[in-house]
């Protein structure tokens, strides 16, 4: 047999805007994305919305990342701590990434609500990107709430841009990248390095990215009980937690919002039935009009986040080479 290709059946939908395309991945589903997905709709159905919003449940949710690391280090990848005031990073070079960092980069934004998870659960799946697109990357522990606000966090994650353009990193030679809140914190911190007068990322790439800090819109979205496991009836508690201080003087920005005029190439992937594909599709709508180019996935039969996963299934390795092939346009390589 043949080798089996599980994203070139895509059908590609031109929507009569320069440079923005929208792809749909449909076909049959492997044994481990429907295994997952049933999984998660299971756990997300019996655990996550059963629980409340407390101190006490984001304390045991921030365990996460501890328990990550007893999982043994990514076969064929180099780990290389790096040190920052206040916060943490660490260089991810798969064995196929030999080039200097100088030649290009991933820099890297975990997701994760903002409160929890870290370089440790993210870990594997940087190595498998870093594999995918033979380019090292910089992953980054920001910190998070209820230590920080998120504007606290954009600014450690713009820490670390800056920290790249020092050590010589052409600023088109890397790409923001990152998963749910971290994909919030790629275009977020695009447009803070905007306004700050730094040189803008050679592109991002967002997979179930957050990018609008209210949930009104997500929760009249379709897809609010669809979700497999991002609680819908949440979704309000978490709002207000991520605005934090109403009276505090830099309120957290919504991407989806913001003047995205100038804004480099973007690739957004996200799961056709989870409930931000809503933020997805606006900020896709938003790009275009702002003459931004844009990619939207919307991939069918997927969970949050999937990419993160690595090479745990056909599909996810074909986002990953989907990743590669646009990383590698947009930094020129």
């Amino acid at each position: 047999m043949g080798r089996r290709h599980w994203w070139p059946r895509v059908a590609l939908e031109g929507l009569h805007r320069p440079k923005a395309t929208l792809g749909r991945s449909r076909g049959r589903l492997s044994y481990r994305s429907r295994a997952l997905y049933a999984a998660c709709w299971a756990t997300g159905h019996s655990v996550f919305r059963l629980g409340t919003l407390s101190p006490n449940s984001i304390a045991t949710l921030q365990r996460l990342d501890r328990l990550a690391a007893r999982a043994p280090a990514p076969r064929n990848a180099t780990i290389t701590p790096v040190s920052f005031d206040g916060f943490e990073a660490e260089w991810v070079r798969a064995r196929r990434a030999d080039q200097p960092h100088t030649d290009g980069a991933i820099l890297y934004f975990h997701g994760g609500g903002f409160f929890f998870c870290g370089l440790n659960t993210h870990r594997r799946g940087i190595a498998a990107l870093s594999s995918s697109t033979r380019l090292p990357a910089l992953s980054v522990a920001y910190r998070q709430l209820p230590e920080t606000p998120i504007p606290g966090s954009v600014a450690d994650c713009l820490t670390a841009y800056q920290h790249l353009l020092d050590d010589g990193v052409p600023a088109e030679k890397i790409v923001f990248a990152g998963d749910s809140a971290g994909g919030y914190l790629a275009f977020a911190t695009a447009l803070r390095a905007r306004e700050t007068g730094l040189p803008l990322p050679g592109g991002i790439v967002a997979a179930s990215p957050l990018l609008d800090i209210d949930s009104t819109a997500r929760i009249a979205h379709a897809n609010s009980r669809r979700d497999t496991y991002i609680p819908v009836n949440k979704l309000a508690d978490l709002t207000n937690f991520w605005r934090g201080d109403p009276e505090s003087p830099e309120p957290p920005i919504s991407p989806v919002n913001e003047d995205l005029t100038g804004m480099p190439p973007s690739l957004i992937m996200v799961a056709e039935s989870e409930v931000l594909l809503c933020d997805a599709e606006v900020m896709a709508e938003r790009l275009w009009a702002a003459g931004a180019p844009c990619k939207l996935q919307v991939w069918h039969g997927q969970v949050h986040a999937f990419p993160v996963l690595g090479y745990f299934s056909p599909e996810t390795r074909a986002a990953l080479r989907q990743i590669a092939a646009f990383t590698h346009d947009a930094i020129g390589a």
